[in-house]
């Protein structure tokens, strides 16, 4: 789960390298994008793949890809080469956040899945700000192509670790995965990140290329709403949808990543902007964050396993969650760092009760056959909304900074009206979380490990 989460932010610092080695400096934006458009649009397959052949043999095999796709990244020799390894590293990637989530939730029981599912809120807190600090270390140290290099021996060890330990059945039988319904969501999903990611920056919204992708999102969802309606497996079930628990989860998990994408892209940027910090310097000034982020995650899960009570968590993460975005929207390049951390720890708090919490209500939520669909649906939907917000919150950096003079005072100034968007966000994540029921239904789960 770590390397997954890590790849998405590794490289943001060693791009400048990359372009001085490899050039393409026209293309230097998909070295990131590709690596999130492959692993989001492929995230929601695994699940029902796993269903069928076993959640062991599929992990070990994605974990497999990954490594072959980070080798041809550290081999790379064009700036096309590389983009192409990107991809298929991202293929792979699509299933390490999913699977661990799934066979976690089979491997304990419900009491005890808050509590084991809180050490992956801190692993992908821990991955998500470590990845910049990380790429620095090791570009400095290195070279560019150790950033890749290094997950050839972790992602080995972890396919090692596996196969001797993993155990769980197969629990799909012998139906046949819904290919078609994988195809039609990834184009959808594709479309939808192009969109946000193209529009008002490289194409203007009313250019054709922007109303063209906008035409493909709305048919292939569609389309796809149609083929899960009469696929006989499904990949993500309608019936989904019926259940009150369900209905707010999975769009709440959307938002969240919205905000966590949108907020921790750019906050390292920040503090370079305004303090002067190196990359290097920036990373560990993140410590607040991470730090409350990865306590509050265990601590909570801790608490909601003894007690079972979801509700009063998720509304309290997200209030905070208000009030973080609501501090850091009134920085100012003359905010002392003392205060900055103070606000981003708050923000750490609202995000750490607020995560794998929302992953488990709505594992719990779900019957024994709808397990693995519903867990790759809601981590897979966050995912979507993560590159989403990282997108939308680039494209509102841009309008900022339009009609202004390049330099470290204007982008710091234009952040904080950047982040103010987190705000009514963050409200309507309050609303959600208080339409959640009272008590969350607990289907007999026929976990085998106890």
């Amino acid at each position: 789960m770590l390397l997954s989460v890590l790849d998405q932010t590794v490289v943001a610092i060693a791009l400048p390298n990359i372009v001085a080695d490899l050039g393409g400096m026209d293309a230097i934006g998909w070295i990131v994008t590709s690596y999130l458009l492959a692993s989001t649009a492929t995230g929601a397959l695994y699940g029902r793949i796993s269903d069928r052949f076993g959640r062991r043999p599929v992990f070990i095999t994605t974990v497999a890809v990954f490594v072959a796709g980070s080798a041809l990244c550290g081999l790379a020799q064009t700036m096309p080469q590389l983009i192409a390894a990107r991809t298929l590293q991202g293929i792979g990637a699509g299933a390490m956040f999913v699977l661990p989530t799934i066979a976690l939730s089979e491997l304990y029981p419900q009491h005890l899945r808050s509590k084991v599912q809180g050490f992956t809120g801190g692993v992908f807190a821990l991955a998500s700000v470590g990845g910049p600090l990380a790429g620095g270390m090791i570009t400095d140290a290195w070279g560019w192509r150790w950033i890749f290099y290094i997950n050839l021996p972790l992602g080995l060890l972890s396919m090692a670790l596996i196969a001797i330990a993993l155990r769980l059945p197969k629990t799909g039988g012998d139906g046949k995965v819904d290919l078609a319904g994988a195809v039609l969501i990834a184009g959808a999903t594709v479309s939808l990140l192009l969109v946000t990611e193209w529009g008002g920056r490289t194409y203007a919204w009313s250019s054709s290329v922007i109303l063209a992708l906008i035409g493909a999102f709305t048919v292939l969802v569609a389309l796809f709403v149609w083929r899960q309606r009469c696929a006989t497996n499904p990949l993500l079930p309608l019936r989904l949808f019926t259940n009150p628990t369900l209905r707010v989860a999975l769009p709440a998990s959307a938002l969240l990543g919205a905000l966590l994408g949108g907020s921790i892209m750019y906050l390292p940027t920040y503090l370079q902007s305004a303090y002067g910090m190196g990359a290097t310097q920036a990373g560990l000034a993140l410590n607040p964050y991470v730090l409350t982020f990865m306590a509050v995650s265990l601590v909570a899960g801790a608490r909601i396993s003894a007690s079972g009570r979801f509700k009063p968590y998720l509304l309290a993460g997200s209030v905070i969650t208000v009030l973080g975005f609501a501090l850091l929207s009134q920085l100012n390049p003359d905010t002392a760092y003392a205060l900055f951390a103070v606000e981003i720890g708050v923000l750490g708090v609202g995000f750490g009760l607020l995560m794998q919490n929302l992953v488990v209500v709505a594992q719990n939520a779900a019957t024994p056959a709808d397990l693995a669909a519903t867990s790759s649906a809601t981590v897979s939907i966050r995912g979507l909304g993560i590159s989403l917000g990282v997108a939308v919150f680039g494209n509102l950096l841009t309008r900022e900074l339009q009609g202004h003079t390049q330099s470290a005072q204007v982008t710091a100034m234009a952040i904080p009206d950047v982040l103010v968007w987190g705000v009514p966000a963050a409200v309507v994540l309050v609303a959600l979380m208080a339409l959640l029921p009272r008590t969350i239904n607990h289907p007999v789960s026929g976990d085998t490990t106890k």
